[in-house]
């Protein structure tokens, strides 16, 4: 139903169509407001230009105009709407394919608590390492001062 793309992941292609969703809706305003006809706003108000009129109008000032702009205005919502509905269920098939949680939220948590205690492990080690290599880069910065200053005096390394 959904097109699996090799070098992403499920999370990935979610806000992929996430976007394609909103681009569709975005294009779907922008050519209905575009394209829709004139209609009256109020008794008060006169007539709004037929949409004959409104091309005529339009040709008259532009010539690259051939063709009536809103004359495939009915079809175009359908179309809008189909696109639309597409996306949303090529979504709905992508959050289908995601994984289901295992055990509920009380395991869902043990799993959080227990993936916590091995990130502190990790860090501290890290953390170990870390001074170690600071340790390390001391004693480095240290002999190579001591070097740097023998060669200065020419004195020979002790």
């Amino acid at each position: 139903m959904f097109k699996k793309k090799k070098k992403m992941d499920i999370i990935s292609q979610l806000q992929e169509q996430v976007n394609s969703i909103a681009a569709i809706t975005f294009n779907a305003f922008g050519t209905l407001q575009r394209d829709a006809p004139p209609v009256q706003l109020s008794p008060n108000y006169p007539e709004p230009p037929t949409a004959a009129a409104a091309a005529a109008a339009a040709t008259a000032t532009t010539a690259a105009t051939d063709a009536d702009p809103t004359a495939a205005f009915p079809e175009q919502p359908k179309q809008l709407s189909a696109d639309l509905v597409k996306a949303a269920k090529q979504f709905d098939a992508l959050v289908a394919a995601l994984p289901l949680s295992e055990g509920g939220e009380e395991a869902q948590l043990k799993r959080i608590a227990e993936l916590q205690v091995e990130n502190d492990v990790v860090g501290q080690e890290l953390q170990k390492q870390l001074e170690a290599a600071e340790k390390e880069l001391k004693q480095v910065q240290e002999l190579f001062g001591q070097a740097a200053d023998n060669c200065l005096n020419m004195k020979k390394p002790e």
